[in-house]
Parts: structure tokens; sequence; C-alpha cells
């Protein structure tokens, strides 16, 4: 029993979790209502003791009781502590850090979009190959122009920017369709419509804060406020998987300590290989194989034991199966699973025993000190010391002011990133497409104006010319002899008979021209 956290009172021997053995990580299975949340805070518990910090998800609301102490009114607790032979068993708190993604019932947990990589976001808006690898251009596009992406509207700015310069980009990262990118915006629009904007933003959680101890060098309890997060159950899968991600790839070197670094509790672990690409499989098994030489231990919580791929379940040395029920093929399926994956005890048939096991009892097969499973045992499960069972408003509100994360995360802080600087340039150049288009406006206007001064100096030498001509013609009129009217004409013609009748009569020359000489003037 020394250095490791007891679990109850097997039917042959006492069942413990050695802690160094810890990080091979585990498997608490079972129906609803049989006892695995009980199960999960009697470990968590028993961690935090140990120096541990733990980190587990609060699906029901009905974990965060562990930041209180717990009391009589649960009279269950005490007789099944006095059941099993517990005799230090006494009622205590445990030093809980409330957080919630929405910041509602804790401190906000926030992630940038780079941070959650293209993988992982292509799982969350449920993406195929195609959209996938367009997302992943957009990424390297991103990169490569030194952009941010931090937020959502970061992202939706570089896809946008992405679909304007589609040919710049084929002959580069390949292909990227307008088809494409819409459907990945509207997924986005999703997301943000179910909350993902308070998560995708900056302050960004430092795993840090997650792995750390109080005053009496107790285990920091970090507790996910879940019931709101289930309703988006793509989103709770990934971020629990982004975490442990980040765990993995933060954290040191350190292979086998003598007890876990920090220990990481999946509830509803189905919800993460639910529908899982291949790629997203390969990473999961990836990140549980390897995150075990970081000190991290992780512990999947589920219904049933074959929703844990076997890739992953593989990696489960410390198991924990309570009642399962025979009510359909598949339960019997997963009931034949169960038995077949403990090392066996040959006073005890397991199949039989899984579907006969009370509330509060379970199936228990435990990694020893040399790293051999133990034989499965009927096991009494030890209570938890804590209350079993929610908080009020009042309660949780008041630890978490006193907690040492208190203003840390509250305040969003929105730093320049992808969004601004495609702002500034698309700004830029409308202002250019503005001034190029003015500048043309005005070469048009001016060019028409000069085409309309040319037309007017035309106009002017044209009248000029008219009126030159008009001048010239009145000259030459004015300066040709003025024709005869009808009556000069016609007295004329008379004096010349006159004349010409005189001078007859006057006889010879003589008398015609002394005629003309008096008539002269008459006539001209």
């Amino acid at each position: 029993m020394v250095d490791s956290i007891f679990i109850g009172k097997g039917e042959e021997h006492p069942q413990a979790l050695v802690l160094k053995r810890a990080n091979r990580h585990g498997l608490i299975a079972g129906a609803t209502g049989t006892g695995k949340t009980v199960t999960l805070q009697t470990l968590a518990e028993g961690f935090s003791r140990e120096g541990v910090p733990v980190f587990l998800s609060d699906v029901k609301g009905d974990i965060a009781g562990m930041a209180m102490r717990g009391s009589d009114a649960a009279a269950w607790t005490g007789k099944r502590a006095a059941e099993i032979g517990i005799e230090d068993y006494d009622y205590t708190g445990n030093p809980v850090v409330f957080w919630d993604l929405f910041g509602e019932q804790g401190h906000p947990i926030r992630t940038t979009i780079s941070e959650m990589g293209p993988l992982l976001l292509a799982r969350l808006m449920g993406l195929n190959e195609t959209q996938e690898g367009v997302l992943s251009v957009a990424f390297r596009y991103a990169d490569d122009l030194g952009l941010l992406i931090l937020d959502l509207k970061d992202l939706q700015s570089v896809l946008s920017f992405c679909a304007d310069n589609a040919g710049e980009l084929a002959s580069k990262y390949g292909n990227v369709t307008k088809a494409s990118i819409g459907t990945i915006q509207r997924q986005l629009l999703q997301l943000e419509s179910q909350g993902a904007g308070y998560f995708f933003a900056e302050p960004a959680l430092d795993i840090a804060d997650f792995i750390r101890t109080d005053s009496e060098g107790r285990g920091q309890v970090n507790i996910l406020a879940a019931d709101k997060l289930m309703q988006s159950p793509r989103l709770y899968a990934t971020f629990l998987l982004w975490l442990l991600s980040e765990l993995f790839e933060t954290l040191p070197e350190v292979g086998d300590p003598d007890k876990p670094r920090l220990v990481f509790f999946f509830d509803e672990a189905h919800l993460l290989f639910d529908e899982a690409p291949k790629a997203l499989m390969n990473k999961v098994e990836q990140v549980v194989r390897l995150v075990r030489s970081k000190g991290v231990g992780v512990y999947f919580i589920s219904q049933n034991p074959i929703d844990i791929p076997e890739a992953v379940a593989g990696q489960l040395g410390n198991r924990v199966q309570h009642a399962l029920r025979a009510f359909t093929p598949r339960d019997q399926r997963a009931i034949k699973a169960a038995a077949e994956t403990f090392r066996s005890n040959p006073r005890l048939d397991v199949g039989t025993a899984i579907t006969e096991l009370k509330v509060g009892e379970a199936l228990v097969s435990l990694l020893q000190q040399d790293g051999a499973p133990s034989p499965v045992e009927r096991t009494l499960i030890a209570p938890p010391r804590s209350r079993v069972g929610p908080v009020s408003p009042a309660e949780r509100s008041e630890k978490i002011n006193a907690s040492p994360f208190a203003g840390k995360y509250d305040e969003t802080i929105d730093r320049e990133s992808a969004y601004e600087k495609l702002n500034v340039r698309a700004a830029e150049a409308a202002e250019h497409a503005a001034r190029s288009e003015a500048e043309k406006e005005a070469a048009k206007a001016a060019s028409l104006q000069a085409k309309l001064d040319a037309a007017a100096a035309r106009d002017r030498v044209r009248a000029d010319a008219a009126a030159a001509r008009e001048a010239a013609a009145t000259a030459r009129v004015a300066a040709r002899p003025q024709p005869k009217s009808f009556t000069e004409k016609m007295i004329e013609s008379a004096a010349r008979s006159a004349a010409t009748s005189v001078g007859r009569q006057l006889g010879g020359s003589f008398g015609s021209k002394l005629l003309r000489g008096l008539l002269g003037s008459l006539l001209r």
C-alpha cells in the first residue's frame, strides 16, 4: 500500500493503484448508474493527496462537490468506509480550480486557431479530405505571409483572401476551390453559433497552470464545467484531444517517474472516437502511447469498453469495470470483450460477475510494482472523502474568487493578427483602386475637356472665316455700280427716243450732239 492509492477491498486482496504505474493509463467503464463517477472521484482524490495534479470534466455537474467536505448526510460513505476497513476515514475537501470554456462556471479556457491546427479543426468541423486539404493550404499560406491566425475572424479573413487569390495559390500550393472555402466558412459560422468564439481567443491557457500543488502539497484538481459544453459533443471531444496534445507537446520527457506529473480523466470518451477519420485516430493513438513518457496518465471513462478502439485500449493497463447489462447483442459483445481483457482469476467467472455487480462494486485489475497486471478481483470501491454531488452557485463563486488564477484569464485580448492586417491591406487596396479610378476619371475629364476646347476653337475659326467671307462679299457688292431701277430705265429709254427724234428734226449730227449734251446729265 506504500506509494499507491487505495481503490477498494477485493475478495482476496486490497486493491491499490501503484503510483509508479499510474502513467500507464487506465479505463473506468460501466453502465449508467453503476458507480463510475464515485470511482472517478475516489481516484482523483487519491492522486491529489499524493501531490499529483488532476484534470477531469464534470459532465453532469456532480463532480464539483470535490471542492467541499463530505458529511454524514451521505450516510452510505461512512458505512462503506467501515465495511471495507478504512480506519483513518474523515471528510475533507480538495484544492479545486473550476474552469469553463464559456467562462460562466469557472475561469475561461482559451486557445488560438493556430495552436489547434488544421487537423483538429477539420475534425471539429467535420470536413472531408479535400476540404481539410484546403484548410491546410490556408494555414500554410498565412504562415508564409506572416499572418497570425488567432481567432475565428482571423481564419475567416484568411479563407476569403485565399478565395480571392486562388489563381496565385494554385501554382505553389495546389487548387483551392471557392466551393470548398464556402463549405469551411459555413462550418465556421456553425462553430461560432455554438460558442466556439469564446474558446478561440486570447489569453491562451498556460498548461503550467494545470500542474500545480497547494501549500499542503496536494495536487490541484482542475474541474472543467462540461454540462453546457456537452451540447456540442464534437467541440467537447476536440477540446480534450487538443488539451492532451498540448500536454504531449509542451511537457519534457521524464520516462517513468515515481508518480505522474498529471492525471487526465477523459469522461464520455466514446465521443472522441465517434466517426473519427483515420488521420485523427492515428494522432490519438500516438498521443496516448507517447504521453506516458511525459509523466501524464490518461484514464478514459465510458459506458461500454468496446467504445475504445483496440489500438488505444491496448495502452490501458489499469482497469475498473463496473456492471454491464446484457440487454442487447452489443451488450453481450461488450461483456465478452471486457472479460477477455482482464488477467484471469481461476476463482472468478468474469463474464457472469460483470452482470451481477452491485452499485459501487467493480471488477478491478491494476498494474503491480513489476508492471504485470494483477488478477481481476471483485472489489468494493472506497468512498470519496469530499461531497458527492454538486455545489451551489454561491459555493462555486467563492472558490472561483479565491483561486490563484482569479483575474488572469477574465478579460479577452484582441491583438493585431490576420484579420486586422488583411483589413488594412484591403483598405489600402481599396484606397489605391479608388485613387487609380479617380485618376482615370480625371484623365477622362481632361481628355474630354481638351476635345471640347479643340472643337470650340475649330468653331471659332470657322465662324471667323465665315464672317470674313461675308465682309468681303459685302465689300464687293458695295464696290459694284448699283443696278438701275425699272423707272430709271424707262425714263432713260424715253429720253433716248426723244433725243433721237429731236436730232432728226434739227438735222444732221449737230442736232443729235446738241440734244445729248443738254440731256446728258439727266440720262446718267
